[in-house]
């Protein structure tokens, strides 16, 4: 039990941190600068902790530009307020991220006139079905190994699909429940204490409210682990966290 509850924190945290780290912060908002070294790294953890759930950073980082910018309206890709629970969000939000990756559609230009990093290679390999197969099962052996009885494999589902099961949870909770510091003309919420799990992620009213802010905390009971990580690493030269804009 010790073994598989520290596998499933783990794989949660690292794939959470690298979400909200790399293909939020700074895939969709360019929070911070770093080196083209870095960059590659970052790519390379956000695929490997995501695993058979890889989110390409490309599609990712229009749709949630796009979020923005239709918060909450009938053109917002993945407002709750728009489907009827939480699983007809997440598959519209696939098919949508599905199109824009394959080419299928177009996004409007003023998404992706800001830098979005690419790796071609990473993203074939990583959106592969075999790869998602390959990672799924690696996932599966490691119950077969450590798992003390057959009802600790109900936790597989959530490592198969981990970065649009943390998605959806900031998408649906973050619009729908919690309070509001600041009118933004949505329904973005802050979600706490469930902020401190989901690393700062669920503050989206804060976050609505200045997009470019990497610190999504604003109250003192508000805590964002993701910008605590981030100051260190801009302490130690990895990352240069950007002014905000005037």
């Amino acid at each position: 039990m010790f073994f598989v509850l520290c596998f499933f924190f783990i794989h949660w945290f690292l794939s959470l941190f690298f979400h909200s780290f790399f293909l939020h912060r700074y895939a969709s908002h360019q929070m911070y600068t770093t080196t083209k070294r870095w960059e590659k790294i970052f790519y390379f953890m956000t695929f490997v902790t995501q695993g058979s759930s890889f989110l390409v950073p490309r599609a990712y980082a229009i749709m949630h530009r796009m979020h923005h910018k239709y918060s909450d309206t009938k053109k917002d890709p993945h407002s709750p307020h728009f489907f009827r629970d939480i699983w007809q969000m997440m598959w519209h939000t696939y098919k949508l991220f599905e199109q824009f990756h394959s080419g299928k559609k177009v996004p409007d230009a003023q998404f992706t006139q800001e830098y979005i990093p690419s790796w071609d290679r990473l993203d074939k390999l990583g959106n592969h079905m075999i790869t998602r197969i390959l990672f799924a099962l690696s996932y599966t052996a490691f119950y077969i190994i450590f798992a003390p009885s057959l009802w600790w494999f109900l936790l597989l589902p959530v490592h198969f699909f981990m970065g649009p099961v943390q998605g959806a949870i900031v998408n649906w909770f973050g619009h729908k429940l919690g309070y509001a510091n600041y009118s933004n003309g949505d329904h973005s919420r802050n979600t706490t204490p469930w902020g401190l799990i989901m690393m700062g992620e669920l503050f989206q009213n804060n976050h609505h409210y200045k997009k470019y802010d990497p610190n999504f905390a604003r109250k003192w009971y508000e805590f964002d682990g993701t910008f605590i990580i981030m100051t260190g690493l801009q302490h130690y030269g990895i990352i240069k966290l950007k002014p905000l804009p005037a």
